[in-house]
């Protein structure tokens, strides 16, 4: 299995990180066929090779997966999408 752990700051309010984030999440949901939940302010998401969170702090964004081995071979991909995402959102990091 392959990992993916990424943290981005951001600059918004928590309630407008969670609205992002679960924007993301429903575009996901459709498109890949992910299901997601929120558990406070842990958005936990899942599909088939695919095991995740995204958690939603004050000043943070912290996003882990677990990868499969056939999905593994798309994490340069993935993580590219993710950082995509992340500055779309929140802006450019730091």
């Amino acid at each position: 299995m392959s990992s993916i752990r990424i943290s981005r700051t951001h600059g918004t309010t928590v309630k407008k990180a969670k609205e992002a984030v679960e924007s993301i999440a429903a575009e996901l949901s459709q498109e890949f066929d992910v299901t997601y939940e929120w558990e406070g302010a842990t958005l936990h998401f899942r599909r088939s090779g695919v095991d995740g969170t995204m958690t939603v702090g004050k000043k943070t964004l912290d996003i882990e997966a677990e990868l499969g081995f056939l999905v593994s071979m798309l994490k340069p991909k993935i993580e590219r999408e993710i950082h995509r995402f992340c500055d779309e959102q929140f802006g450019p990091e730091a």
